[in-house]
């Protein structure tokens, strides 16, 4: 009788165990919108910069400060997963990060991401929604000169200590802009001025705290830019040379 109780025991604690590590491979939530503009799939993830198996992820960093740069949240996780290398370039002044300033590299197995890259958002005091479109302008292009098909974007704003900005809103900036910028490279592509290349998904990513209102702003400037899009000049760009 003691024996069968031991088995049993031994199976219970088994159990409790495999469910403890299904937990830990939950995936992330995900808010995946119906509507695929450009033939893009995009999304808000609960998820940091440093989890997403991207072509490209991307983050935002602030002009550096003599006075010392705040990394918290996400931003502290990242750089320390990336081995010190966003506060190493940024102490030593050889990423400054002005407005629309870049970086790019490849990190060496510390995150599933291929190739990271950092958008300066240049004067903290100077951030605004129009900073946020610039950003989302050089990530489609980026994005398309660099083949990137699956592209990941982290703003990482509120992780530098800066809430000037309502999250969800400045994901909607980023969005509708990267759209845009990007129906430019399709319609560039489409007249034989540039190789064919596409997009595939693009994913943002946003804290709990952040989620629902980011899901509710990006939708609602995923149906405005589209409408605003089907509006656009259809003439080539450039005139055909007699």
């Amino acid at each position: 009788m003691k024996s069968k109780f031991h088995f049993l025991a031994v199976v219970c604690a088994g159990l409790v165990i495999n469910a403890s590590a299904a937990d830990t491979k939950t995936a992330p939530k995900e808010n995946v919108f119906a509507a695929k503009p450009l033939g893009i799939t995009l999304s808000i993830k609960m998820d940091g910069p440093y989890h997403e198996p991207a072509d490209l992820q991307i983050i935002c960093l602030f002009k550096h400060k003599e006075a010392g740069d705040i990394y918290q949240g996400a931003a502290r996780e990242t750089d320390e997963k990336l081995g010190g290398i966003l506060s190493s370039l940024r102490n030593r002044g050889e990423f400054v990060g002005e407005t629309g300033e870049t970086f790019l590299f490849t990190p060496k197995d510390s995150i599933p991401a291929k190739q990271f890259m950092v958008i300066g958002l240049g004067e903290e005091k100077d951030l605004s929604l129009d900073t946020l479109r610039i950003v989302g302008r050089i990530a489609a292009r980026e994005a398309v000169r660099l083949k990137a098909k699956h592209v990941a974007w982290a703003p990482v704003i509120r992780d530098e200590g800066n809430t000037a900005i309502d999250v969800g809103e400045g994901d909607r900036a980023f969005a509708e802009q990267l759209l845009s910028s990007y129906d430019t490279e399709k319609r560039l592509q489409a007249q034989g001025l540039a190789p064919a290349f596409t997009i595939e998904s693009v994913v943002i990513e946003a804290g709990p705290t952040f989620f629902d209102g980011a899901v509710k702003q990006v939708g609602q400037g995923i149906e405005s830019i589209t409408a605003e899009l089907q509006k656009r000049d259809s003439t080539p760009y450039a005139s055909t040379s007699k």
